[in-house]
């Protein structure tokens, strides 16, 4: 049982025209996909209790794309770039994030899942990316997903699903800048982007910046984050027969 974030935003369907928690399909198809159940979790109002509970349910957690960050959670002014703060998604996602962690629960992060897990652990954000590096190649816009290369670094959890290289899906104008404490950079690009990172271990807590959910014909990362889930509760099922 994965449980995946979602949006939180304006949503139309015939005469409807409503705020709606919702995620495109090719995110929760890839779990599907790989061999795992699907579970939609919207933001909502949130506490260290109800992450609690709701993980309780869960064998990993996918936190998906979306928009950016507030910046003060990483102690920066926004760019005038920057999408409108999100904060009860940002909310959600950073108390299920640390309560997934809390217990080892398998974690997978997507773009902005990327960006949490870094935040998370006290790093920050290039803001607008093409300050950074000049160009806007990362997002073309209009829905458009730019296609680079992204080398892996060996030794890393990334390397050992991937290989060497793997060409990514990218629709991102934020990147991580300084890393944050514990983790480890698993995957760059050609323009010195951070496109991939982990904690390393043997817990499962891995991110991308791109979205492997728009190759659905490469199932790798999806089939690493349900087979790493399906451990999980093979021994969490063994905790609760050894404590009958």
């Amino acid at each position: 049982m994965i449980g995946l974030t979602t949006y939180l935003a304006r949503a139309q369907m015939g005469v409807w025209d409503v705020r709606a928690g919702y995620l495109p399909e090719v995110y929760f198809k890839g779990v599907t996909d790989a061999g795992g159940a699907a579970v939609l979790l919207p933001p909502q109002p949130v506490d260290a209790d109800i992450a609690e509970r709701v993980l309780d349910g869960l064998d990993g957690l996918l936190i998906t794309g979306g928009n950016d960050i507030d910046p003060a959670r990483y102690g920066q002014e926004p760019n005038p770039n920057n999408d409108k703060p999100a904060p009860q998604r940002d909310d959600w996602e950073f108390a299920l994030l640390g309560a997934a962690l809390g217990r080892r629960l398998p974690v997978l992060g997507i773009c902005r899942g990327a960006q949490v897990l870094n935040v998370a652990f006290g790093g920050t954000l290039h803001q607008h990316l093409p300050d950074v590096i000049g160009h806007s190649g990362h997002r073309a816009g209009n829905a458009v997903f730019s296609t680079l290369p992204v080398r892996t670094v060996a030794g890393t959890r990334l390397a050992s699903l991937v290989g060497e290289s793997v060409d990514a899906r990218c629709y991102h104008h934020q990147a991580i800048a300084e890393l944050g404490e514990g983790l480890v950079v698993s995957g760059w690009d050609a323009d010195g982007v951070v496109e991939a990172l982990e904690l390393p271990g043997d817990d499962f807590v891995l991110a991308v910046q791109w979205h492997p959910e728009e190759s659905l014909d490469d199932l790798r990362l999806f089939s690493a984050i349900v087979e790493a889930a399906r451990d999980y509760a093979k021994g969490r099922s063994g905790i609760h027969d050894a404590c009958r």
